[in-house]
């Protein structure tokens, strides 16, 4: 594999993911489908009231969220890399008889796809790790938003991605030091799936990240920090509390998540 190929190579990975993860106990799409919304609380409190206002998410995977949003009031727009996770993203919104609109792209090349500027632009819970440059990626939220648009970004903290994956020691670069090219069995959603996947990813530091948005007109609101995951998706876990999820030996020494609220001058 060659890490200039990370879009092929990542887009066959989502693709082969697709299926297996929608099929999963932890999309739990039976209970999404009639009516359990996607979003977790952390996002929800930093979105606010939804309804009536343009919301763009990117990367959407097969548009849980999205479709969450549309629920909510919201016109929402989903796009993603992998066309099979954006054909079951159209299903299930003409499913539900909602108004969501979905893209299959690549999000560096959205602007050739979609000419709409957006009240709100969303993406949350790796994300930014299979993209190599986040200037490229806060010109692309900068570009979509309108003048005082907002932007919310939920995601793991890159602390995580310092360990390896059974959390016992550090295994990665806290900064981008390059293309991180791997091997998997299974997926997150299903350890064990019978699947095989490679991947091309990238660690990003905070700084990184914010000076990415500041660098292309966002101002920064708010910047927060959280010792859990609301996701079950990695090893070595505990819940603790309801719906809250931490590496059980490192308790809450370390932080998993951050979650930012971002506006365009």
């Amino acid at each position: 594999m060659k890490a200039e190929d990370y879009i092929e190579i990542n887009k066959k990975t989502w693709n082969n993911k697709t299926e297996v993860h929608v099929n999963s106990e932890f999309y739990d799409n039976e209970s999404f489908l009639n009516g359990k919304s996607s979003l977790k609380d952390i996002e929800l409190n930093l979105l606010g009231d939804i309804s009536g206002k343009k919301i763009l998410h990117l990367q959407c995977h097969f548009g849980q969220d999205t479709i969450s949003f549309a629920r909510m009031g919201a016109k929402a727009t989903g796009i993603d890399l992998a066309d099979k996770a954006i054909e079951k993203a159209k299903e299930f919104n003409e499913q539900l008889g909602l108004d969501a609109t979905f893209i299959c792209c690549d999000l560096y090349d959205l602007p050739n796809h979609l000419d709409e500027k957006f009240d709100i632009v969303f993406t949350s819970y790796g994300t930014i790790g299979w993209l190599p440059d986040l200037n490229k990626w806060a010109n692309v939220v900068s570009y979509f938003l309108k003048p005082g648009g907002k932007f919310v970004f939920v995601e793991f903290h890159p602390v995580v991605w310092m360990f390896d994956y059974d959390f016992k020691e550090i295994e990665f670069n806290y900064f981008n030091s390059g293309a991180i090219i791997e091997e998997f069995s299974g997926t997150y959603a299903d350890k064990d799936a019978p699947i095989e996947t490679n991947s091309v990813t990238w660690n990003h530091p905070t700084s990184e990240v914010l000076n990415s948005l500041i660098n292309n007109g966002l101002e920064i609101k708010s910047f927060d920090e959280y010792n859990y995951s609301p996701y079950n998706c990695f090893n070595q876990t505990e819940e603790f509390e309801p719906g809250k999820f931490r590496i059980k030996h490192l308790q809450n020494k370390i932080p998993m998540v951050f979650a930012l609220e971002a506006t365009k001058k």
